[in-house]
């Protein structure tokens, strides 16, 4: 899978005024196996069935909010885009590209599990 596949391009949905949608993280960081529940939506389910492009706000438990986007290809594969950041002990986190192994719904909202992070030519 490569980035080129990926709709980084495509507008976003029409989600309420272009707003960038909470997702909380029970951590401070993403690893694989890390999930994020998203918060807000319309229609959780609609999103579950058919993901498009979504502007996110990861809010990690440290208290650290990082603007992210939710990118699709045109196959269906999902990735999560994440601005670079730092954590609230100081940590520089470099701007990263995930894999979302899943996608489903929970107690009414989207829960995503992160997978493995692409490699962007950085370590």
């Amino acid at each position: 899978m490569r980035l080129e596949e990926f709709s980084l391009f495509t507008p976003l949905p029409d989600t309420g005024g272009g707003r960038s949608f909470p997702a909380d993280c029970a951590h401070t960081h993403l690893f694989p196996g890390a999930r994020c529940r998203i918060r807000d939506l319309s229609d959780p389910q609609g999103f579950v069935e058919a993901p498009a492009p979504l502007g996110i706000t990861l809010c990690f438990s440290d208290g650290v909010a990082v603007p992210a986007e939710l990118l699709v290809a045109g196959k269906g594969d999902v990735v999560m885009a994440v601005e670079e950041h730092k954590t609230a002990a100081g940590t520089s986190v470099p701007e990263r590209i995930w894999q979302i192994r899943e996608i489903h719904l929970a107690a009414g909202e989207v829960d995503v599990l992160v997978g493995r992070r692409q490699d962007l030519g950085r370590p």
